[in-house]
């Protein structure tokens, strides 16, 4: 399994650092070479644009695992923006 985190240091300021969003990617394929995922986003709330806090689930389906990493998270990231519409939420 995969875990990003997200974390906002305004300002470069280290003591206000605080996690703004976190995602777990998990093959769901045995670690085949092409597999599929299971991916969970969560996300704070922001109130700069109004957003409430929202939690996504969803799934990757077909990817090589032979790529790197970056090209998994590229997916799962557009997954995320894809599953839920701005300013909705399936968690409040």
């Amino acid at each position: 399994m995969l875990v990003i985190t997200v974390d906002l240091v305004p300002g470069g300021y280290e003591p206000l650092r605080r996690t703004i969003a976190a995602m777990s990617i998990a093959n769901i394929s045995d670690l085949a070479q092409i597999s599929d995922y299971r991916i969970e986003a969560n996300e704070t709330s922001n109130p700069l644009v109004g957003t409430p806090s929202r939690t996504v689930r969803c799934v990757i389906r077909g990817h090589a695992r032979a790529q790197s990493v970056w090209a998994l998270l590229a997916k799962a990231s557009a997954e995320v923006v894809k599953a839920t519409p701005p300013n909705s939420s399936d968690v409040g």
